[in-house]
């Protein structure tokens, strides 16, 4: 518990979450610290206990005000129990949620004494929504510090009061933006926006709270600035047309929250604060109740479970030094991840100087992109960067734990890798592979040790890429999947166990999809058709878009293993070759389904006004003629489908260990649209049987490739689900097959 200089005259407890403390001066100190808890997150049975504190306090003679903190350690209050949620049969059940958070808040915002939030850590969602209540914040300089409303992730709106305060403090533009975006604040961004009202060292941050209260609070002006630049109601509703008009840009329409947070403001800012609460209580429920928010909220818990597991049955090994064999894209974003998010000292080894230079120069690049934009010191970019250093030979590695080698897909090369780094390491290393297409029994065949040999396959760019596969083969042993998973998780990705196939997981369920794309183009639909059907769908980018972004060459290397390991299914038309053969790899070397050339208008709004074209050329390499005779929905639907029915094959053949696992990998590693929950909610949401009757109907009109897999027939003929009713109990769909 935080320590303060003033004489501490009182104390009184309760057995709860919440606790009052009488500091010196007859200044009162709520510390909020949930039992049994890492953090602190607010539940609806705490409003009883926190209404009984506050009336505690206000009983309290000669009491100046009040202090709200946190008892933990590095977290303010990370935000509302989005389990409670689940719990909500209807939207009038989940408005009532909202409505308590109101009367609540209410009480702390109409105190008649000086209450300051003395915030230290995580302070997001509805423990942003208790600062805001309060009449003035003070917040720690620490990095742990963070400050956001992130519900929008969630398919959600800030349901207690957080559309209406937030706005009033800081302006619509700026609230909007945190809402909407869900991003969250250091604490010197949250005082130059003016949501605190001071930053200080975590040493004196309950000092300075108390001395707040002392002076009565802080004196802050009644309007914003901005509010009274948008006292014209014309001008306010042209901000919120604007915000509307950007929102529908990036959601496509496939998520509801970002329309409701706007209209909710909006409501409020124009009818009042009261009409502001009603209209959030009422969104707020109506959003619960949403697919949307449910698929979302599905995730969220998929993600949360993924960060409690250790991926094996033993203790991971402390990681002193890691070590990157190649420099390149992937070799410096795995160097980056290391160095900056994982905080360890990482050595790259290369062939050449050139390869050495280019993955620094790729951390520094991304390094002094953050300092440009004041996220990041100048000095603590030179932190990072000692960290990372380059080498030509082995060098400097003989005591590193893990190497990843990060070099070119060809199976005698990565073995050569293992073999020296075996030497290198007297047998000590874990040599984990970044392949996204061999075998890992394949590459630790020749191994003194292949219980070290495993899959570490990240996915481009790693900088951004949220997730990693770590593939085990037969002979890994469980402290080489502890600490791999362990060494993903320092680097801030999401870390799913799969099993040891060709393609693996993500990259096998992808294959299909991006053939059956190849084959609408061969049929003539056109390659903006093709990636627009699939946009609208909900994937981030389309087929064509995304094969150039990663490297067409890199994309097409993989079918020739994939067909070998599984058959035809996974053969792709002839017309990849001949781009292949062009020499077409993409962006990387400007040519490829798109055009990359520069423009000769270098008028300031040129790029802007126009978007990326598709390169018509193409067209005539591969001999089409464009007509586009299918729906956008028709060209989803083949591309999805056989999808899911891949991904329900690697369910049943163990590659996944559950559903939930295929879900996660396939949203974070491929961008499946996160509003349907990934390919196993979304064949749930469809129904098995509806599902199995699509790819029956695609089976007749294109081919065997459409059949469905045995699984699948299997559930639907008992009519079984991947995932039970309550949104946290998941089915081992695997187990109910093989039972049948």
């Amino acid at each position: 518990m935080a320590q303060n200089s003033a004489t501490e005259v009182a104390r009184e407890t309760t057995q709860q979450a919440f606790s009052l403390e009488i500091y010196g001066e007859n200044v009162g100190v709520i510390f909020i610290d949930v039992p049994n808890e890492k953090v602190n997150t607010l539940k609806a049975e705490f409003a009883e206990q926190f209404l009984a504190i506050l009336q505690q306090a206000q009983s309290t003679s000669g009491l100046k005000g009040l202090v709200i903190t946190s008892g933990k350690k590095d977290n303010f209050i990370a935000g509302a129990d989005i389990s409670m949620i689940a719990g909500c049969e209807n939207k009038a059940q989940a408005s009532e949620l909202s409505k308590a958070g109101h009367v609540l808040f209410d009480k702390i915002d109409n105190y008649p004494l000086p209450i300051i939030a003395a915030i230290h850590g995580a302070c997001l969602g509805g423990g942003l929504e208790l600062a805001l209540a309060c009449h003035a914040r003070v917040c720690s300089n620490d990095n742990k510090t963070k400050l956001g409303l992130p519900e929008v992730q969630l398919g959600l709106l800030p349901g207690s009061g957080g559309t209406q305060r937030l706005p009033r403090l800081i302006g619509i533009p700026h609230a909007l933006d945190l809402m909407l975006t869900g991003r969250q604040l250091k604490a010197k961004q949250a005082l130059k926006l003016g949501l605190v009202d001071d930053v200080v060292p975590e040493s004196i941050l309950l000092d300075v709270a108390v001395k707040m209260v002392k002076k009565g609070g802080v004196q802050r002006p009644a309007i914003h600035w901005q509010q009274r630049l948008l006292s014209s109601k014309l001008l306010r509703n042209k901000v919120f047309d604007s915000a509307k008009q950007k929102a529908l840009s990036k959601t496509k329409g496939h998520y509801p929250a970002p329309e409701k947070i706007i209209h909710v403001v909006k409501t409020g800012m124009n009818k009042g604060l009261q009409a502001g609460y009603a209209e959030e209580a009422k969104a707020f429920g109506e959003l619960v109740m949403t697919p949307e928010s449910a698929a979302l909220r599905n995730l969220f818990f998929a993600v949360t479970a993924l960060k409690n597991e250790t991926g094996a049955q033993a203790t991971p090994l402390k990681i002193n030094q890691v070590g990157v064999l190649g420099g390149g894209l992937m070799g410096g974003g795995i160097a980056y991840v290391t160095a900056f998010q994982g905080k360890l000292p990482v050595r790259i080894k290369d062939i050449s100087d050139k390869g050495v230079t280019q993955a620094l120069r790729y951390s520094w690049d991304l390094l002094t992109q953050r300092v440009i934009k004041r996220r990041l010191l100048a000095r603590e970019r030179a932190a990072v960067m000692a960290r990372v250093s380059g080498t030509l030979s082995y060098q400097g590695l003989e005591n590193a734990n893990v190497i990843i080698e990060a070099v070119f897909e060809d199976l005698a090369l990565k073995q050569k890798m293992v073999a020296e780094v075996e030497k290198m390491s007297k047998q000590q290393a874990i040599f984990a592979s970044n392949t996204s297409s061999l075998p890992i029994h394949q590459i630790a065949q020749n191994a003194t040790h292949p219980e070290k040999v495993i899959g570490l396959h990240y996915f481009s760019p790693v900088d951004k890429m949220p997730l990693v596969e770590v593939i085990p083969h037969q002979h890994t042993d469980e402290t080489t999947i502890a600490t791999v998973v362990a060494l993903a998780k320092r680097q801030g990705k999401t870390a799913i166990v799969v099993g040891d196939d060709a393609g693996f997981y993500v990259n096998r369920i992808l294959a299909p999809f991006l053939c059956e794309a190849a084959r609408c183009l061969v049929e003539g639909e056109s390659i903006e058709h093709i990636d627009r059907a699939l946009v609208e769908f909900g994937f981030p980018v389309g087929p064509f878009n995304l094969l150039d972004e990663v490297g067409i060459d890199v994309g097409t290397k993989i079918l020739p293993i994939l067909v070998e390991r599984f058959g035809e299914r996974f053969k792709a038309p002839d017309l990849l070759d001949k781009v292949v053969k062009d020499d077409r790899k993409g962006k990387k070397n400007g040519k490829g389904f798109y055009e990359y050339g520069h423009h000769t208008n270098k008028l300031w709004f040129w790029k802007k006004a126009n978007k990326r074209q598709v390169d018509k050329t193409i067209y005539s390499l591969i001999g089409v003629v464009p007509n586009n005779t299918l729906t956008k929905a028709d060209i989803a639907q083949r591309c999805v489908m056989m999808m899911l029915n891949e991904a329900a094959r690697c369910l049943d053949e163990n590659i996944i260990k559950s559903a939930r696992d295929g879900d996660v990998g396939a949203v974070f590693g491929i961008g499946f649209p996160p509003f349907f929950g990934g390919p196993f909610r979304y064949m749930d949401s469809l129904g098995i049987a509806k599902t199995v009757e699509t790819l029956n109907n695609l089976a007749v009109k294109y081919g065997d490739k459409f059949e469905p897999c045995e699984l699948l027939c299997n559930m639907a003929e008992n009519n079984q689900t991947f995932f039970s009713a309550n949104a946290e109990d998941e089915v081992n769909a695997t187990k109910l097959s093989n039972e049948q």
